[in-house]
């Protein structure tokens, strides 16, 4: 009997386990990567800065997933005084927009960096007088 008659050889069961070995290691890596790109920050609120250049501040979950989301979300709006020439920066919260956002669902690659926004920053200050008054 040849081994064509046989069926299956050695050789074979061998390429193919060594197949099914490299399948599940490429998947073992994959899975592992995903989850330890994942990043958590230690502070309330973060700074992002998109590719368009807008920067937004918000509580980011889910940075290194394919779906981070932004949520609680302000923006800095610059408005001139045309008697004094001033520019006056306002923060304003999201969400007064006429479709009522409560979210941002961001996409990765528009995303230039991600910075932790101090606690006894500016920002971190005007947000909380924002919480303040409403």
């Amino acid at each position: 009997m040849t081994e064509n008659q046989r069926g299956i050889g050695v050789v074979q069961i061998v390429w193919i386990l060594a197949g099914l070995l490299v399948a599940a290691a490429a998947v073992f890596h994959v899975v592992s990567h995903y989850r330890e790109s994942r990043v958590e920050f230690d502070t309330p609120y973060q700074a992002i800065l998109l590719a368009n250049g807008s920067v937004y501040f918000g509580q980011l979950q889910g940075y290194g997933t394919p779906h981070p989301i932004l949520t609680d979300v302000y923006y800095i709006v610059s408005q001139n005084n045309p008697e004094t020439k001033q520019t006056n920066n306002i923060l304003v919260k999201r969400g007064k927009e006429l479709h009522a956002p409560d979210r941002m669902y961001l996409t990765p690659n528009q995303i230039i960096f991600v910075e932790p926004v101090g606690t006894n920053s500016k920002v971190a200050e005007l947000i909380a007088q924002a919480k303040q008054q409403k």
